[in-house]
């Protein structure tokens, strides 16, 4: 095992920080910005930054377009949008982690990956968590979010399949790629479906522009590009186990900040959902590591 270097390991805790206030941050710029709008704007800031980056990769940019599409519009508009009808955050958080499980699945699905008893205990112990989360009634009651934040995890899962396929991208021009390709069926679709009122954009609260600036530039520029680094630097089985501190991070802000109730089953449910998330990391990092 690869130790990692105590001001690399700082900044990952830092990044995992990030993306769990991003959550927090986010819900107050959901509640005033319409959620497919929301996206579009996040994304756009980030493609301005990027752009000079960007290059046509010749025989892959098919298979960029779906992943594109998959892990972004489709990913972040249904996170958006389920995180706008949640009232508890804290079980958005924990939801979003079944990205994990989801992966694994398809990868044995459309990657012929073998899966043996550690990882489908981890699969199973996830998909329990959540349905424990769903018998709360503040969380069962809100059936249409948790039905977008799953649907979100899946689809993120489902173009993390493509991007494996794709070859020779760094990871701020595929970053950069996936916003730019996700901007026209986002304005799109936010303007058939939610019809924003463009001026009332005059009217939003400091907070919620704020909360975009923070998810284009925080969480996506410097989050995920550091995040990317330390990849470059360690293997992947060496940091991915530390990012289940981000809804642990969104959970607890969402109880300080947000005024979120963690009843029993909100926490039984979590601790089942994070810990099947740990042992399907851990396991994969094993698999990595020795071959196994």
């Amino acid at each position: 095992m690869i130790s990692i270097r105590s001001s690399d390991l700082a900044l990952l805790i830092g990044i995992t920080f990030i993306w769990g206030i991003n959550l927090i941050t986010s819900k107050i710029g959901v509640n005033e910005i319409p959620p497919l709008l929301f996206t579009f704007l996040r994304f756009l800031l980030v493609v301005i930054v990027l752009a000079p980056v960007l290059r046509v990769h010749p025989g892959q940019m098919g298979t960029l377009t779906i992943a594109a599409l998959l892990s972004g519009a489709l990913h972040f508009s249904l996170s958006f949008a389920g995180l706008r009808r949640a009232t508890n955050v804290s079980s958005v958080a924990i939801i979003t982690q079944l990205g994990v499980p989801f992966a694994t699945l398809l990868s044995v699905l459309m990657l012929g990956e073998v899966v043996r008893w550690r990882r489908i205990t981890g699969i199973t112990l996830s998909f329990i968590g959540v349905v424990i989360l769903g018998f709360d009634p503040q969380i069962g009651d809100r059936w249409e979010s948790v039905a977008l934040v799953t649907g979100s995890a899946f689809f993120g899962a489902l173009g993390l399949i493509f991007i494996k396929k794709l070859k020779d991208f760094a990871p701020a021009e595929l970053l950069g790629w996936t916003y730019l390709i996700s901007l026209p069926p986002l304005l799109v679709v936010s303007l058939a479906l939610e019809r924003p009122d463009l001026g009332s954009l005059l009217d939003i609260s400091w907070a919620a522009w704020g909360s975009l600036l923070f998810a284009a530039f925080a969480a996506s520029l410097f989050a995920h590009s550091g995040y990317y680094r330390l990849v470059q630097r360690y293997p992947v089985t060496s940091v991915a186990p530390l990012t289940t501190l981000s809804p642990v991070f969104s959970i607890f802000f969402g109880v300080m900040l947000l005024g979120d109730h963690l009843t029993s089953r909100i926490v039984f449910g979590g601790i089942c959902t994070l810990i099947g998330v740990l042992i399907i990391t851990l396991r994969e990092r094993r698999i990595v590591d020795t071959g196994l």
